[in-house]
């Protein structure tokens, strides 16, 4: 069995190995050995979130479309109630029409 000492692989009472340390590999100098190790965990991590990373993607992409859709939509009924306001116009020009041919006339 290891001796498990400070910093050591396994702790004493519990057997469980210590929390990882954040590393920064700018600051401590590091083996080459130790760098590729850290590209692989990091590229292991990344493929592991990938298939969540694409779902919400597709999720947030289709979120966006349905919005464009929504106001797309919206614009199209808004323009259609251009018409009704036309014929309310055309009212308005003829009673006005009509109330000048009432006050000119006789």
């Amino acid at each position: 069995m290891a001796a498990s000492g400070p910093g050591g692989p396994l702790d004493a009472k519990s057997g469980e190995a210590p929390p990882a340390r954040r590393i920064d590999p700018t600051r401590e100098k590091l083996t080459p050995a130790q760098l590729q190790f850290m590209r692989q965990v990091q590229l292991a991590q990344w493929q592991k979130t990938l298939p969540q990373r694409r779902t919400r993607n597709i999720i947030t992409g289709l979120g966006i479309g349905a919005l464009v859709l929504a106001i797309y939509g919206y614009t199209f009924y808004s323009v259609s109630q251009e018409r009704f306001l036309d014929e309310l116009e055309d009212e308005v020009k003829a009673a006005r029409a009509r109330a000048l041919e009432r006050t000119s006339g006789p």
